[in-house]
Order: structure tokens, then sequence, then C-alpha cells
């Protein structure tokens, strides 16, 4: 295909979408994403999931530290005369000066049922707060963030089984068996962009590790949204005797108990209502393992208190 596309994405939500484009034929005249980052000792180069699959590809790859008033980046995207920019969880806010430079703009696939959380995670924030069902958006990107009109909307079920990774999983194929439809309509001017209802917005702020530990005051329901949500990273956790217990998954039982309270040897514990079984989980330093192996080295037995340890 002769149209060109500008292509920015950073982790492996987006991967599966560059792929469709390439398979499709189109034109991918460069490829953004975030910078390649040291491992925790600086020994190895982490490049985004991103970035392998371009250079897999042989695509041309741009990793800018900044987009704001970067000026080498204006005059090298105004020199690929691209038709469109397509970005997918890039992590970068594209500035005014960049949105008018492809023919055909920015076009944005976010990951919620816009309005409704706009923002860096909407994911999670969707997991946690027990919707019932979560989408993409393909959206035109403006100056405010994630406001732009909506071209079109794709819906999906969350399971209460279903976790971060799931849902993430789910969304980025629906995103790429949809796409290339959808492109082809707005290059060729053959799709209505609709402006959003502003009033009824609503913001996945950024995931902060601090919101992984578990008040068990809360109902077992919104325990196991935030043990799905924010699953593997940064985790849903607790403390016992110093080390950090990360919950990696769990189910609902009917059992009631004082909240915080383990109430039997299988590791259910007390919540405002009900209670959660844990069925996975990391001790700090440790990998992760199942209920019946984490039980045979563990202290934590019938009638111990988490709360507050």
């Amino acid at each position: 295909m002769s149209n060109k596309i500008v292509f920015m994405g950073t982790p492996l939500f987006a991967v599966p979408i560059l792929k469709k484009l390439h398979q499709n034929g189109y034109n991918i005249s460069a490829v953004y994403t975030q910078q390649a980052k040291k491992s925790d000792r600086g020994q190895n180069i982490n490049k985004t999931p991103v970035q392998k699959m371009a250079e897999s590809l042989n695509l041309k790859v741009r990793t800018p530290n900044n987009l704001e008033d970067n000026e080498n980046e204006i005059k090298f995207l105004k020199g690929l005369d691209a038709d469109i920019a397509l970005v997918v969880a890039y992590g970068k806010i594209i500035p005014k000066k960049f949105l008018n430079l492809p023919k055909k703009g920015f076009i944005n696939i976010h990951a919620s049922i816009l309005p409704k959380w706009r923002g860096a995670a909407p994911i999670q924030r969707s997991i946690m707060n027990l919707d019932k069902e979560t989408g993409i958006s393909i959206m035109r990107i403006n100056e405010k963030l994630d406001a732009g009109p909506v071209s079109k909307v794709y819906k999906l079920k969350i399971d209460r089984q279903d976790n971060y990774e799931d849902i993430s999983e789910s969304l980025s194929l629906l995103a790429a068996n949809e796409i290339i439809e959808n492109l082809e309509k707005i290059l060729n001017d053959n799709i209505a962009f609709k402006e959003q209802d502003h009033t009824n917005a609503t913001y996945a702020k950024k995931v902060l590790k601090s919101e992984g530990k578990i008040d068990w005051k809360y109902s077992a329901e919104i325990i196991l949204g935030k043990i799905k949500g924010l699953y593997p990273n940064p985790g849903a956790w607790f403390n016992f005797e110093g080390r950090r217990h990360k919950i990696l998954d769990a189910k609902i039982s009917e059992r009631t108990g004082i909240p915080g309270v383990v109430l039997d040897d299988k590791l259910t514990i007390g919540c405002q209502n009900k209670s959660l079984q844990i069925t996975k989980i990391q001790k700090e330093g440790k990998l992760p393992q199942n209920l019946d192996k984490f039980i045979l080295g563990s202290k934590i037995r019938k009638g111990t208190k988490l709360n507050d340890l």
C-alpha cells in the first residue's frame, strides 16, 4: 500500500496492531517508542516490546526522550510526508506542533469506552472499579488528554476471573482485528468522528505501587478487583513478619469473619463481607507458589491477624 504510516507505541499491548499493519502491506515509515531502559543492575538494556518487534520487521525506529519543543523530530516527521500517525499506548503526550504534520492527523487506539477512563491506566482502573465491560475507542488526538472525537467503539465483557493481562491481551487482539477496516475508512474520509460527552469523562490515573496494599476492611469483591487489576505488577499485597506477600490470584468464599483474620488453614481471609481464599501467592524474594506448596512452609495459620503487619 502506498499510504505512509507513522506508528507510535511502547508496550506488548501495541505489538499485535503493529504486526497487523505490516502483514497488510502498509508502508510504515517510522516507529516511535520509548527509550530502552537499563536493568536494575545495569547489565542489560531492555528494549520495549514495540522496538523489538519493529527491528525484527526491519522498520526504522525512533526513541526520542522528549517530543516537546523537539525541532529535530518535527523536521523528521515533516520530511516523511506521512498520511497518518497511529498511536497505541505510546506513553507520551503528542505536542500541538505535531498534530497536523501527517495529512490525516494522529489517530489513537485507547483501551476504554471513552469518555470513561481517559488517561494512563484505563484497563487497571476498569477492573478495579468492577466495571462489567470495557473496550477500545478509535479517536482523533487533539490537545487535551484522550478528549478527541471518536469514530468507533468496540466493547468487551469483563469476566470476574479476568486479570489485567487477560483483558489487555483480549483488547489488543480486538484492536488488531478491527484497525485495518477503520484505517482505510479514515484515510478515505469515509467515517464520521463524534465529539465525546465531556460531562461524563472519568480519569484513569497512573497506578502507584502503594495502591497495592490490601485493606481487609473492604468487601471481598473490591479486594479481588484490586488483585485482578494490579496483576502482575505492581500487584496487590499484604505484609507478614516484615515480608511483602503479593496475592497473584484468589477466589471469593461465602465464609464470614473478622477482616484481616485468617479463617482456616487454606488461607481464607476475612473481609468486610464474605472472605477471600488465596490460590496463588508470592512471598517477597521467592518465586510464585500455589496454595498447597505455600502453606507447607508458611507461618500463616488459622487465627493469624494480617491487619497492620
